[in-house]
């Protein structure tokens, strides 16, 4: 395989890249905490209510989404049902399952959280498409 030479520009482009990608995170890390969830319930929620589709998913799906494993993934979900974020349906299409929804108040956390951030999105965004702009050329 022939070895490519990159440019300090590169270099550059992909650090300017992963800071503004940090700074987003560590933003929602923030937002998260002054909504009183830690950034793994904002992720949750979001997952959840995200899912293509519908607007549940399986203990399986959440951990997948979140990319943690399965026993986390009931962990979370059982600090989040004791919040009354969300509550657990048995699944009509395979009673084996359990399928996770947003209760009212979860949904009232998450809007305001996805208030604060589309509009972080709409600040940041033009300079972060510049940049990923930049790393495709």
């Amino acid at each position: 395989m022939p070895t490519r030479k990159f440019t300090k520009a590169h270099y550059e482009q992909i650090a300017a890249f992963r800071f503004g990608l940090r700074q987003f995170l560590r933003f929602s890390e923030e937002a998260a905490h002054e909504a009183g969830l830690t950034p793994q319930q904002h992720q949750a929620l979001l997952a959840i209510k995200g899912f293509p589709s519908r607007d549940h998913v399986t203990v399986g799906e959440l951990a997948e989404r979140l990319q943690i494993q399965h026993h986390s993934a009931v962990g979370l979900a059982d600090r989040l049902a004791a919040e009354r974020l969300i509550q657990r349906e048995q699944s009509q299409e395979d009673r084996r399952q359990v399928n996770l929804r947003l209760t009212a108040h979860g949904e009232e956390i998450l809007d305001k959280l996805t208030a604060v951030h589309r509009e972080e999105l709409r600040r940041i965004g033009p300079d972060l498409g510049a940049l990923l702009e930049k790393l495709s050329s």
